[in-house]
């Protein structure tokens, strides 16, 4: 089965290593859909099947913080995984995405392993790399 993903980030540079990581990470792709804020990534899932969506915090027009808020207002969340890629440290923000239902955190800088990982375990593959 092929999969879609959705990279948000608004660093054109960290979009291509998300998405040069994803390739090299032996799971079939389908798209790579990237966007560089938040309202241009909820357009996006709102137009395109996405299997997972991995999100950075600070963007300019709308942030992460406030794209998956809106995901989780409108119960996008229960069914597209969101993964924050992010170097955010604080605890407070971080266990408010997760009451939210960020599926899982990705600390920036991460290896290619760390997300194939995390995708295996998000799309029910955990037999094939336990990490």
């Amino acid at each position: 089965m092929a999969y879609n993903f959705l990279v948000v980030d608004d660093s054109p540079i960290i979009r291509s290593v998300v998405s040069k990581c994803l390739a090299m990470s032996g799971l079939e792709i389908g798209s790579i859909f990237e966007a560089a804020n938040g309202r241009v990534a909820l357009d996006m899932l709102d137009d395109n099947w996405i299997d997972v969506v991995f999100a950075d915090l600070n963007m300019p027009e709308m942030d992460g913080r406030e794209m998956i808020q809106e995901m989780a207002d409108n119960k996008m969340i229960d069914n597209i995984p969101v993964v924050v890629i992010s170097s955010e440290r604080n605890e407070d923000v971080l266990n408010w995405l997760n009451s939210l239902g960020v599926s899982d955190f990705i600390s920036k800088p991460f290896k290619p392993e760390k997300m194939k990982s995390v995708v295996d375990k998000l799309l029910g593959n955990e037999e094939i790399n336990h990490g």
